[in-house]
């Protein structure tokens, strides 16, 4: 497993080695040993799986203290653009975005510790992702930023998405205050 630090500390792309042949492939999708060198050490309580159609945009979505999430994230068909917005209030790179592709082809992995939003917009039909989580899903403690606020500026390369209501009806980051 290959580990590559991104321009915001703590959000990591996580490259497994893959096993290819005329049969198919292996790979490692997680590793615990591996987060525990890194010094991560998750305790992963759930998975979550979705599918969604070819321009479907999730997000900007976190969960406040006490719940919390960390996620491990993968795509297993298709391919998303996902991206994390640093919502740390103490940290330099507050408000800022990092943004990877994931997909079935590349096989690669977004961990993405506390205090981030996290969305992605489907960039093929039927693109199935997967996500494991450090804390259980909580409705109270649910949050989000609207997806093309100006201030993130984020480059999703996509102009008209298919988003929920709660998407579409997300607030702007200026007014969010940060639980982080």
């Amino acid at each position: 497993m290959e580990i590559v630090k991104t321009k915001i500390p703590d959000l990591l792309v996580v490259k497994p080695r893959v096993f290819e042949d005329h049969r198919g492939y292996f790979f490692e999708s997680y590793n615990k040993d591996v987060f525990d060198k890194l010094g991560l050490n998750p305790k992963f309580v759930q998975d979550n799986e979705s599918r969604s159609m070819k321009g479907v945009l999730r997000g900007l979505h976190f969960q406040k203290p006490p719940y919390a999430q960390g996620k491990l994230v993968r795509v297993i068909k298709g391919s998303v653009l996902d991206v994390a917005v640093d919502l740390r209030k103490s940290s330099p790179t507050f408000g800022q975005y990092e943004a990877v592709e994931l997909s079935e082809q590349n096989k690669w992995m977004y961990w993405i510790p506390e205090g981030f939003a996290h969305g992605f917009v489907t960039l093929e039909d039927n693109t199935i992702f997967f996500y494991k989580c450090t804390n259980v899903y909580n409705k109270e403690s649910e949050g989000s930023i609207l997806w093309n606020d100006p201030y993130l500026n984020i480059n999703w390369d996509f102009s008209a998405p298919i988003l929920s209501e709660k998407d579409q009806q997300s607030p702007l980051f200026k007014d969010f205050v940060s639980p982080f």
